[in-house]
């Protein structure tokens, strides 16, 4: 569990989180601050550690960072993202990374998010569509091109219900780095016909620069607070 202090610090919204370079045709990525210092403690000690008590901090924080991208959404979209029922597809683990850990840490804190949601008034579901379809390799020292290839068909999405084709599909995890995990899970959910509407996460690596590509930009993390 956190104790005041730290919880004091934990970031209260969710940001754009541009990778650069950003991967074409990337859905817009929220975050709610650098990975690094507390957000990378708690986060690494939930997920391999098995800290099982972060869990709801954690998806307090993804809840408020999916509630800013709803709002984003819903400035830039056609539809009122509030009144829209929501569904959260995390990014799968591997069984054997999931047996090894002894739980699935991003299905966990999704849960906890989607709890936080409903409590706010958001009609928010976790649903599993996203399973590995392929192996690979470890990603620690590859670059954005090279993870951009090693990901490329590793995912698949299983077909949803008839409802749920007409949902705001968020796709969460914990981190974004690259974009590439999050560009791969957004091309097998829109290959079944999906509206992918963002990318949410707790966490997003320091990026190399404040703006798109394309000239947009975004504003750098703050840290703590909002």
């Amino acid at each position: 569990m956190l104790c005041r202090d730290c919880a004091g610090l934990l970031p209260r919204s969710g940001r754009p989180a541009w990778p650069s370079p950003t991967p074409d045709g990337l859905a817009t990525p929220f975050a709610a601050g650098d990975y690094d210092d507390l957000l990378k403690v708690l986060v690494n000690r939930h997920k391999e550690h098995g800290v099982l008590g972060l869990a709801e901090p954690l998806g307090r924080m993804l809840c408020e960072v999916v509630r800013d991208l709803l709002r984003s959404v819903e400035a830039s979209g056609p539809w009122a993202a509030v009144d829209a029922r929501v569904l959260l597809v995390p990014v799968p683990s591997r069984r054997a990374v999931v047996r090894r850990r002894g739980h699935d840490p991003l299905l966990r804190i999704s849960r906890h998010a989607a709890v936080h949601l409903r409590r706010t008034g958001v009609d928010a579901g976790v649903r599993r569509l996203l399973v590995p379809a392929a192996r690979v390799k470890d990603q620690s020292t590859l670059g954005a091109a090279d993870r951009a290839a090693n990901l490329a068909g590793s995912l698949r999405a299983r077909t949803p219900a008839g409802s749920d084709r007409r949902a705001l599909v968020v796709v969460v995890d914990d981190v974004l780095t690259t974009g590439s995990t999050a560009r791969e899970a957004q091309r097998a959910l829109e290959e079944l016909g999906l509206r992918v509407s963002g990318i949410a996460t707790v966490a997003a690596t320091r990026r190399r620069s404040t703006g798109r590509p394309d000239g947009r930009g975004s504003l750098p993390f703050s840290g703590a607070g909002h």
